[in-house]
């Protein structure tokens, strides 16, 4: 007999509230949830899809260990205690370093990996450690750790209350937002311009986003930060902003933005400088403005300076911690204000070949490749990985795949064999999104709105399946007793007691810590979830993390890399210029196994201006080649107007049709993958790779 039970969905930041219709073992049907305070009935294709994993019939649910010819299922004793062996035999010949760990995007959606994986990672010394923050947001958490003192102290725009919202390089009609849980976003645009407010969009492709904005604007990849700078430029000389007595480096801010005028801003971007100077006019006279920008920016050359911009817009303009503008999160649990999430440091090592700066704990995984394979010291013998696949997520994938056919041993936690995890010996399968107990940890820090929401499992786990936060609990203790340098008995002593208590009670206990009154017993009798308001202002300076509650305008580092950026010439030449792309129906470089979600137009070529086509004598739907510094793909070509004139687009997580790969329907999606050709060496100061403004040529195939 069929029930209604509710669920969420964790694909993506948006943490949509679920109802699901199941019959025995089956989901038969999924909706969203009208009652979630958050999502308020949004649902999107993938949470629609999200039973397709749990019934997938590619997905691993016991352990697998590579034989000749293929895997074979062995036990989950023998398997940890292979992981084990192998791991403590590399670092105790090695050294600490010898173990590289990669942690996928999965991780910061999963409550296990986020109470016990971390504590799994931290019990291995090395300085090898990635993951695919450095392909994502890492600038913004490097700047809000050096202007606010907390890498995920961030400001969140106020979308439900602006009246002026300024998106840069961001589409959350089809990421849902980001740094910015924003579930609902189509109805919330709409609301915007219902009560009068604005949207402009600036981005070098019309996006989903910008279609339905006011106004859209092209700018050339990879030169936002002249954009953003032209923009303070006029607001500080046209008005002398006043800021708060907790603010420092007003005079600094000013001198450094004198000479980036919007002329030079127009020379460098594509956008008339009448242009930068009217938006810019428009947020300040706003009664509640807000300037958001995401991945376009986050993963460009000066991705940084950008958000560090951002802020400084944000800061001058008078719209930051006010009602409408950019704003903190108020969140049942304060994985910031309680010291659950580390605040973050930067260049406290370097990376053995290339020197490249560690930053909030790991190293660029642009570095990676090469650590594997350039023998000596610290060189990396052994890795891994969790809910990752580096492969197709990395720059210069192709010949990471190469890299680690060179290692030792190579673990992964993992429920399929894909291009990366095909490398491994052994793969340990953890339980998926509906066989597993969730609170959102991180994403209720960056939401729109202030709520707190427990999601029981579903269903029940196999008895012969493990749970995420099991299998790193396993890991942890059984390679930490085989090292030959223990940590103090005291300190294995209390992580032998976190990693045995499950992620659940450790919920209840951060709960029972915070000021918000919500407790595991009242989320268990409400389970749409709590909503605990509007975003709140005036909180600064009282909750700023950082030491005297002071807000740092001027960063010495960005100081430093706006001077660098001073000396770059405007671009000259006939090259295109790179640019990746996402869809609703995407998640990453996974979710192609479900059928629902790969059915209709193909989503995979690449495409392109067609003026530039003209110009290379090239015809729509014609195969090409693309062409980088670091490598070359072929793929089919779609003329498009949503092109700006010398760029040209992939979608990002494509390229699954590798010999080894197991996920069945995924190597029947056509496709290449972008990061075969995105470059190692582009890379911001914060060690975040630049993926977008690669340049490119195209020729027929």
């Amino acid at each position: 007999m069929a029930e209604k039970r509710i669920g969420v969905c964790n694909l993506c930041e948006a943490i949509c509230g679920l109802e699901l219709t199941i019959e025995g073992r089956e989901v038969i049907g999924v909706r969203g949830n009208d009652a979630d305070p958050l999502s308020r009935g949004h649902i999107c294709p993938k949470g629609v899809a999200i039973a397709d994993v749990y019934a997938d019939p590619d997905r691993l649910k016991r352990p697998v260990r590579r034989v000749h010819g293929g895997w074979e299922e062995i036990g989950w004793d023998e398997a940890f205690d292979l992981v084990a062996d192998n791991l403590a035999r590399v670092i105790n010949e090695h050294g600490d370093d010898a173990l590289g760990v990669y942690l996928g995007n999965p991780n910061a959606h999963s409550l296990g990996s986020m109470t016990h994986g971390t504590a799994m990672f931290k019990s291995f010394r090395t300085k090898n450690r990635y993951s695919a923050t450095s392909v994502d947001q890492l600038p913004h958490q490097l700047v809000a750790h050096l202007m606010f003192g907390h890498q995920l102290f961030l400001p969140i725009p106020d979308i439900d209350r602006t009246s002026w919202f300024l998106v840069i390089g961001a589409n959350p009609m089809a990421s849902n937002g980001s740094l910015m849980t924003v579930p609902d976003f189509p109805n919330r645009a709409r609301e915007l311009k219902a009560r009068g407010g604005r949207m402009v969009v600036l981005d070098p492709r019309r996006t989903e986003t910008a279609k339905i904005a006011d106004e859209h604007h092209f700018v050339r990849p990879g030169t936002d930060a002249w954009v953003l700078l032209a923009m303070l430029h006029v607001l500080v000389t046209e008005g002398c902003p006043e800021v708060a007595s907790y603010v420092d480096g007003l005079a600094t801010v000013v001198d450094l933005v004198a000479d980036f005028t919007p002329e030079r801003a127009e020379a460098m971007s594509g956008l008339p400088a009448e242009e930068i100077r009217r938006l810019t006019r428009e947020l300040v006279a706003a009664d509640a403005g807000v300037v958001y920008s995401r991945i376009g920016v986050s993963a460009g050359p000066w991705g940084t300076v950008c958000q560090w911009a951002v802020n400084c817009l944000n800061v001058l303009s008078g719209n930051l911690d006010r009602a409408g503008g950019a704003m903190f999160t108020s969140p049942a649990i304060d994985a910031v204000g309680t010291g659950l999430i580390g605040r973050g440091h930067h260049y406290a090592w370097r990376s053995r070949v290339r020197g490249l700066p560690e930053t909030a704990g790991e190293l660029p995984v642009s570095a990676l490749r090469e650590e594997i394979e350039t023998p000596g010291e610290g060189q990396v013998r052994a890795m891994l990985t969790v809910a990752g696949n580096p492969v197709l997520s990395t720059p210069d994938g192709s010949r990471l795949d190469g890299a680690l056919r060179g290692l030792d041993f190579m673990a992964a936690v993992d429920i399929y064999v894909n291009e990366t995890t095909r490398h491994a010996d052994v793969i340990l399968p953890p339980t998926t999104a509906l066989e597993r107990d969730h609170y959102d940890l991180v994403f209720h820090l960056l939401a729109v709105r202030d709520t707190a929401r427990f999601t029981p499992a579903v269903f029940e786990k196999d008895a012969d399946q493990r749970h995420d936060w099991q299998i790193f609990r396993e890991i942890t203790l059984r390679t930490t007793a085989r090292l030959e340098r223990k940590a103090p008995l005291k300190k294995r002593l209390v992580q032998r007691a976190r990693l045995t208590a499950s992620p659940t009670f450790l919920i209840t206990q951060l709960l029972r810590r915070g000021s918000s009154g919500v407790t595991m017993k009242k989320l268990r009798a409400r389970p749409a979830g709590i909503d605990l308001g509007p975003l709140r202002g005036g909180q600064l300076p009282a909750r700023l993390p950082s030491k005297g509650k002071r807000l740092d305008l001027a960063p010495a580092l960005v100081v430093a890399d706006v001077a660098r950026l001073a000396a770059v010439d405007v671009p000259t030449g006939d090259e295109l210029l790179l640019i990746g792309r996402r869809h609703k129906q995407d998640c990453n470089s996974w979710m192609h196994n479900s059928e629902r979600l790969t059915r209709g137009r193909p989503r995979h070529q690449l495409l392109m201006n067609p003026d530039d086509l003209a110009h290379r004598d090239l015809a729509d739907g014609a195969l090409v080649r693309v062409t980088s510094r670091i490598g070359s793909v072929e793929v089919e070509v779609a003329a498009s107007d949503d092109l700006m004139p010398g760029v040209v687009s992939l979608p990002h997580g494509y390229g699954h049709a590798r010999e080894g790969v197991l996920m069945t329907r995924s190597r029947e999606v056509p496709g290449v993958s972008i990061n075969d050709l995105t470059d190692p060496e582009l890379l911001d100061v914060s060690g975040n790779a630049a993926l977008n403004g690669v340049p490119v040529a195209v020729t027929p195939a």
